[in-house]
């Protein structure tokens, strides 16, 4: 493509972008504004990083709290996916919606799917079908639609400019503040304490010689993070162990020695994710690009962090906290989080996401970032000590619960306390997970799902504002995962009731109960 063709989009993009500023201008609250939004929940990521997430096709369902927009008598909905949506998903999300009759709901969404299960972006697919495109065209407002995404690159840019709508999210050509170099410029930048650890190299052995040249720097390092540039939920992660190398340790061994050494042992890297092999993820390294980071040790650690976003007008608004469960191997996997994040810390967080927040917004940055961090508390003070790790500029797993808890309940987030109001003023607390996941949960199908949901009473009750909300049920009878999101009027209360939900599918799914409870259920009318 000839740059006259190349800048053709870009600056009618940028004119898009500028439309959407001029609308937040008349508009107070634009989550809650009539409109008609075009959900796009493409992953738009590495597809090679993405193939080792369990599941993967099925996250386009993440968005789907987005159906809870449509409480708003006078917002349309129109969400695309590679594959059609179970019906029965559509139902559930449209029946959590308060005072609104279902077939209202329903005739405002329009569900259409490209039929496509190939590993693409799905962007990618619906740039690849003209047809497609023009019947979005058709369905919408132009004057008052936009367009929201799960990550923005160019597939998504292209797309908005296609629809000719804007789309609430970053520019692209700013994307390489989410990247693990990236946001550890930021941080330098923005004076956030981050783990001592190298610039972006793109070979193999520029990785040894950053890591070597790292313990150096800290001759008592214990353990080396390698981290891909676009790995995605920590599944780009390794984990180099200094411990069996003593004998090239710095005052061991020259430079030149410690260098070859590493550059053996990276093929005894613990990966997190449970696939990957060093021939595979040393073949990444000039492509995506590396960096070597020192790994934050400590007897009790946290993983906590902080979301925020930055508005067209180009302010700073925090969202939210938690404290992220992670698991893996090595820690470093996201599987879910608690809501908010823990009293000691919370306003702390804040402040440092409104520092990055800051920063990111003077670079251009638009919409939602996520900050997180490492902390271990110090062992004779009893202090939190935080490191930054990673900046991500797009949706992620702690964006689809906090959403669904402020849109079912029309709340509001309070900075003085860093807690969450639902609008008769009780403070919410939710625990959430993308990674409920048990091999005999496989088979379920999501019907089976509403059956047990029904039968046991897992469900959201919109009087008490307290239950559990389920996503990704798409990946349940394949892969016998699911997510969900319990929210309760204490933190106590939230765990209780994941903690139910848990007891309540695992009794069900049990080999020797399943086919009897099931007969029970046709049978008590459910």
């Amino acid at each position: 493509m000839n740059t006259l063709n190349l800048e053709a989009p870009i600056a009618k993009f940028q004119h898009l972008q500028d439309e959407l500023r001029d609308r937040w201008r008349k508009s107070d609250e634009f989550d809650i504004s009539d409109a008609d939004i075009v959900v796009i929940p493409s992953i738009s990521i590495d597809q090679r990083e993405l193939l080792k997430i369990e599941g993967f096709s099925h996250y386009e369902e993440r968005l789907l709290f987005s159906l809870i927009r449509l409480r708003n008598p006078r917002t349309r909905l129109i969400y695309i996916t590679s594959q059609p949506l179970h019906p029965s998903v559509i139902d559930y999300y449209l029946q959590l919606l308060p005072g609104i009759p279902f077939s209202h709901a329903r005739d405002r969404l329009l569900l259409l799917s490209t039929y496509d299960s190939s590993t693409k972006p799905l962007s990618q697919k619906i740039l690849e079908r003209p047809r497609l495109i023009e019947r979005i065209r058709q369905a919408i407002d132009r004057d008052r639609a936009y367009m929201i995404c799960y990550n923005s690159t160019t597939l998504e840019r292209d797309l908005s400019v296609e629809l000719d709508i804007p789309l609430f999210a970053l520019d692209p050509g700013l994307l390489e503040w989410g990247t693990k170099s990236g946001s550890r410029q930021i941080f330098t930048e923005s004076r956030v304490p981050h783990p001592d650890g190298s610039l972006l190299v793109h070979n193999v052995k520029d990785l040894a010689i950053a890591t070597a040249e790292l313990w150096e720097r800290q001759p008592d390092l214990k353990r080396v993070v390698i981290k891909l540039n676009e790995g995605f939920s920590g599944e780009g992660n390794a984990l180099l162990d200094l411990r069996p190398l003593a004998e090239i340790a710095p005052g061991s061994a020259t430079h030149s020695q410690r260098v070859t050494t590493i550059l053996d042992q990276f093929q005894a890297l613990h990966f997190e994710s449970k696939a990957e092999t060093w021939e595979n993820y040393g073949s990444r390294i000039p492509e995506l690009g590396a960096i070597a980071e020192a790994f934050i040790e400590g007897d009790e650690k946290r993983s906590p962090s902080v979301q925020g976003r930055v508005n067209p007008l180009g302010e700073v608004e925090i969202l939210s906290t938690h404290d992220q469960i992670l698991g893996g191997p090595n820690g470093q996997i996201y599987l879910g989080c608690c809501f908010p994040a823990d009293e000691a810390y919370r306003l702390r967080l804040q402040d440092l996401g409104l520092r990055v927040g800051k920063k990111l917004a003077e670079k251009g940055v638009l919409e939602r970032f996520g900050l997180d961090f490492v902390a271990a508390r110090h062992p004779d003070s009893g202090e939190w000590e935080f490191q930054a790790i990673e900046i991500n500029l797009r949706k992620g797993g702690t964006t689809h619960p906090f959403m669904t808890l402020k849109f079912l309940t029309n709340g509001r987030y309070d900075l003085a306390s860093g807690l969450f109001y639902s609008q008769q003023g009780r403070a919410k607390y939710y625990k959430a997970t993308d990674n409920l996941q048990r091999e005999h949960y496989r088979g379920l199908l999501p019907n089976d799902l509403m059956d047990i949901i029904a039968y046991h009473q897992l469900h959201f009750d919109t009087s008490t504002e307290t239950g559990t909300v389920f996503h990704l049920m798409g990946c349940l009878s394949e892969f016998g995962k699911l997510g969900l999101t319990s929210i309760g009027n204490s933190p106590q209360q939230a765990e209780e009731i994941y903690r139910r939900v848990v007891r309540a599918i695992d009794e069900e799914t049990k080999p020797d109960h399943s086919a009897h409870n099931l007969a029970m259920h046709w049978n008590s009318g459910y």
